[in-house]
């Protein structure tokens, strides 16, 4: 009876798992997610050299860059007008993204958090260099 009891709970918990990871991929889907902000995570210690790296990342590198999530797992990455594309990975419940090479290598995986995530909006906190960013997006 006990086993029973466990593993309704079990497959319960997964399924609602499952629901979620695909919630969150139907909101990321087919959409062109434009970057309009680079932000510093509330939790971070600020220090100047993160503060002024923020600021030159959305003014510079960041100025013209959009990602968009497709079919068969398919992430493409432009910036200034030059794409690159790889893999895409739902993880964690729905509270992470693994990006990775085209083939699916996680040699080259690069982890974003998912911070929020509305029809429109889409913000994910990921690491350069030192420092973890926030980037914010929105869908054009």
């Amino acid at each position: 009876m006990k086993i029973r009891i466990a593993v309704t709970v079990i497959t319960t918990l997964l399924a609602f798992s499952a629901c979620k990871g695909k919630k969150v991929n139907e909101l990321l889907m087919n959409k062109k997610w434009r970057v309009y902000d680079v932000k510093i995570p509330p939790e971070s210690p600020i220090s100047n050299t993160q503060y002024i790296q923020a600021e030159d990342l959305k003014k510079g590198y960041y100025r013209d860059a959009y990602y968009q999530f497709l079919d068969n797992n398919v992430f493409v990455a432009t910036i200034a007008n030059k794409s690159d594309t790889g893999k895409y990975f739902i993880l964690s419940n729905g509270a992470m993204i693994s990006v990775t090479a085209k083939n699916g290598d996680r040699k080259v995986e690069n982890l974003v958090t998912i911070t929020k995530l509305t029809e429109d909006y889409f913000d994910m906190q990921v690491t350069s260099t030192d420092f973890q960013f926030i980037l914010c997006t929105k869908k054009e």
